[in-house]
């Protein structure tokens, strides 16, 4: 009855599974490989804050239509607030308004961009010459200075950009350049400086700020650059380096030199930009269908999260992939590893840390962590207690790693952090079990065992494809259950026992 029980439910996951795989790939379109079949992100601000029954005003700068990109879809969430999208000086802002609000506070934008190989004229500044910036004093005769040695050295517009940001970006700068930047130069600083400067030579200059269009992002950096405006076109250019022109995904959110977010009565404020590569002209390619307009797998799919959230699930899909690959390194093959899941989650932390640095920092925290609680049995503790102290010289060490390699300007040792620290305590208290018990030539095979598979299934989660898989047919992991489920009925031999038995099926065969 078992038997029959357990077939009829290995067949019904997998044909669940099957079918509304096919259904996704056949019927709705969906990619079956990762390919960058169109040119369309989700981006998404979510602004944070508190008020205290107060009368609250947000206004934020939006995206504006270009010859790279066209923002799509735009949606803006808030509940109970007034929406007004307006149109200011070359600008396009949201203005966000409620009488009264308690607590805390969230606003949501979210759009779509598409890549777009348009011809727009580009907007030309207002006047001959641009407005010049109001400098005082000391200020302003460092500014002019910078701008007579530059323009010395320069013979166009173009030399006078790049000579410029050279002497903003030098490591030692001179005295003027010094005084101006202060002694926090951040990029922003030199870009809106480099605005002012260029303004005080005549040249019409602005300050950009953006983001980077990626597969997954779940907190953007803010982006500066800088627009110059030479032979009626504008020019970008890297604040950093001073080369002509930035990259092809870079999309500008706004100019000047005013912040992305204002607002009246709120406390905390804060704002996040997440970005994410949709799959969405597939899906729109299914919704086009009349009777597909409102799919009940898409209405209730992955992709109908948060893109935050999306991105916390690529992740975590790949789980069930590497435990069914150690389910058959387990079961079938026979290897002996410490924890049931550990192999897996520090494959997991691989993907963060690359392989060697991962392989370095987790064979030092482990042997370290190994040494101390060798010697905490001295004291003969509980377990409970023994537990708790190695998992608090678990996170010492991993600071203390963090800070050592921060140090030496080994910032890939920083990612010591992204190891699983219950994980990595009960290892060292497992391993010191069997080191006592079984000894310390078997510790170290099964430790090895365990590197092996952590390894296996860091190279299995980084494949592009079965992350692509899992993420967007996640009803595959259904037959992944059903496959597991047979091999918890499996009771044969394991390939690595096959050599102790070699011998005795030799004496069954001579008798």
């Amino acid at each position: 009855m078992n038997r029959r029980h357990l077939i009829i439910l290995t067949v019904t996951l997998m044909f669940i599974g099957s079918i509304v795989f096919l259904y996704k790939a056949l019927v709705l379109d969906f990619p079956l490989v990762p390919e960058v079949r169109s040119d369309i992100w989700d981006v998404e601000a979510h602004l944070t804050f508190v008020s205290d029954d107060k009368p609250i005003k947000v206004s934020m700068n939006l995206p504006r239509n270009s010859h790279r990109f066209a923002i799509v879809n735009e949606n803006f969430i808030s509940r109970g607030y007034g929406v007004n999208v307006v149109a200011e000086d070359g600008k396009r802002k949201v203005h966000w308004s409620i009488r009264k609000a308690k607590g805390t506070q969230n606003l949501y934008y979210r759009a779509s961009v598409r890549r777009m190989g348009r011809d727009i004229p580009p907007k030309k500044p207002e006047g001959s010459r641009p407005k010049k910036p109001d400098l005082k004093g000391a200020y302003r005769e460092a500014s002019e200075a910078i701008v007579s040695e530059v323009r010395e050295k320069s013979a166009d517009i173009n030399g006078i950009v790049i000579e410029l940001l050279q002497r903003l970006n030098n490591p030692r700068p001179g005295d003027n350049v010094a005084l101006l930047l202060g002694k926090k130069a951040s990029v922003q600083k030199k870009v809106d400086l480099s605005a002012q400067l260029l303004a005080l030579a005549g040249i019409h200059a602005r300050s950009v700020h953006g983001i980077r269009l990626e597969d997954q992002r779940r907190s953007s950096t803010i982006i500066r650059w800088l627009e110059i405006y030479d032979q009626k076109q504008w020019v970008s250019y890297d604040a950093v380096t001073g080369k002509r022109g930035v990259p092809e995904d870079y999309l500008a959110w706004w100019r000047g030199m005013e912040p992305l977010v204002q607002s009246q009565g709120t406390k905390n404020l804060a704002a996040t930009v997440s970005v994410s590569r949709s799959e969405e002209p597939v899906i729109q390619a299914a919704l086009d269908i009349e009777e597909m307009k409102k799919p009940f797998l898409l209405n209730f799919s992955l992709f109908s999260l948060p893109i935050e959230t999306q991105s916390v699930y690529h992740v975590i899909l790949l789980l069930p992939v590497g435990v069914f690959l150690l389910v058959i390194l387990r079961n079938v093959i026979g290897i002996r590893t410490f924890g049931t899941f550990m192999p897996v989650l520090i494959g997991l932390a691989f993907r963060e840390t690359q392989l060697v640095w991962g392989l370095l920092l987790f064979t030092t925290l482990i042997a370290l962590g190994l040494s101390i609680r060798l010697y905490l049995a001295h004291l003969q503790l509980l377990v409970v207690p023994r537990l708790s102290a190695i998992l608090i010289i678990v996170i010492f060490l991993m600071a203390g790693f963090s800070i050592l390699t921060h140090k030496l300007g080994l910032e890939r040792g920083l990612s010591v952090a992204l190891f699983p620290m219950v994980i990595l305590t009960m290892t060292i208290e497992r391993m010191s079990i069997v080191w006592e018990e079984l000894g310390a030539l078997e510790t170290l095979q099964q430790g090895a065992w365990s590197l092996v598979a952590a390894v296996l299934a860091y190279i299995v989660m980084t494949i592009s494809y079965i992350e692509h898989l899992v993420f967007v047919f996640p009803e595959l992991l259904l037959i992944l259950l059903a496959g597991m489920l047979l091999l918890g009925r499996y009771s044969g031999f394991r390939l690595l026992e096959l050599p102790r038995f070699k011998a005795l099926a030799k004496l069954g065969s001579d008798d």
